[in-house]
């Protein structure tokens, strides 16, 4: 009998040190697979928080590879008869100078994405012109007057002129539902296979303004800015909707949405910049110098906010600065309008 009860102790501590064991390997696993977990989270999270190795110079958004083919930067026909344009959705940034009299006229830069076409294609003018050159861009247009197209010729930047290049099918053509001079558009993705045959560079490197990250923008600060008025003329108004759910602004011109000619999708942009400068008519013909150098005030529109800029030439550029510190752009494509400082940006830009 007493062996017996020796017998069922031993059982029972064997059975105990079996059980205890078990504990010991579950817990064992158990914290085996939840550091196996974090770990994992925390390169998820590193993953996502590290920047892209390669971005666009115009948007800051990603790019597969470092981007090597040249800038395009192309005159496109804003008169009435030329709406809606074709391309302008694809282009990274747009500048809006006035052309002659109430009219205004866009030069539109083409990096991350080239469309097959963009237009209607218009005449050269000198701010343009220095605007593009000031970007390392190829310059495409349509003609130009005889004083300006001279210096083109001579160099005054790299070209590709529709003049010569006519409705040849290859790198223009003009469209039948339009009437000249509205009716000339550039094939783009050609571009720079008639500028190899020129002898004209084809690849740059190309360096604009800083953007923000995704975690910073959150701290840009300044005033609501749910939409942006700016006027030119009585007759020529431009304004900017922000969405929130998108984080862009439409545009609309003259109370109208303006919308790409292909898809009927409305312009949208991630920013707005706002110039003031001196601008002087010169001739008979209501063509005008516009001042790109001496700076003056402005905005920046992002975000959902205003900010109060100065802008600066520099290297002929336009750039924005606030407090003395180059300013940074959201991800995305950019709307510059450049205004006449008489009567200027008091007058003339609504935000509300």
């Amino acid at each position: 009998m007493r062996k017996y009860y020796v017998f069922v102790a031993i059982l029972a501590l064997v059975l105990l040190i079996a059980g205890c064991s078990d504990d010991e390997e579950g817990t064992e696993e158990e914290t085996e697979e939840t550091e196996t977990e974090t770990e994992e989270t925390e390169d998820v999270e590193e993953e996502a928080a590290e920047p892209p190795l390669y971005t666009f110079p115009l948007t800051g958004e990603e790019a597969e590879e470092a981007p090597s083919h040249r800038m395009l930067a192309v005159m496109i026909n804003n008169h009435s008869k030329a709406r809606p344009q074709s391309g302008l959705n694809h282009a990274d940034v747009v500048y809006e100078f006035l052309a002659e009299g109430p009219i205004t006229r866009f030069l539109a830069l083409y990096h991350s994405h080239i469309p097959e076409v963009a237009g209607p294609v218009r005449s050269a003018r000198k701010y343009y012109i220095e605007t593009a050159k000031a970007h390392d861009a190829l310059y495409v247009y349509h003609g130009a007057a005889n004083f300006i197209e001279e210096d083109l010729r001579a160099g005054w930047v790299d070209n590709l002129n529709g003049a010569y290049y006519d409705d040849d099918g290859f790198l223009f053509k003009r469209e039948s539902f339009r009437n000249a001079p509205h009716n000339s558009y550039a094939l783009l993705t050609n571009a720079h296979e008639v500028a190899k045959r020129n002898n004209i560079d084809s690849e740059k490197e190309h360096e604009w303004l800083d953007f923000y990250s995704e975690e910073e923008l959150g701290s840009i600060t300044g005033n609501p800015a749910n939409q942006v008025d700016v006027r030119y003329y009585d007759n020529l108004n431009v304004s900017y909707t922000y969405d929130e759910a998108t984080n862009t602004y439409a545009r609309s011109a003259d109370g109208q949405p303006s919308t790409d000619l292909e898809t009927g999708n409305q312009l949208t942009f991630s920013n707005v910049l706002i110039y003031e400068t001196g601008h002087q008519v010169i001739d008979d013909a209501h063509r005008r110098a516009i001042d790109r150098e001496s700076g003056g005030k402005g905005y920046l529109i992002q975000n959902g906010v205003a900010q109060e800029i100065e802008w600066r030439g520099e290297n002929g550029l336009m750039l924005p600065y606030i407090d003395g510190n180059q300013a940074k752009l959201v991800p995305g494509k950019t709307w510059i309008n450049i205004i006449p400082n008489d009567p200027g940006i008091d007058q003339n830009i609504t935000i509300q």
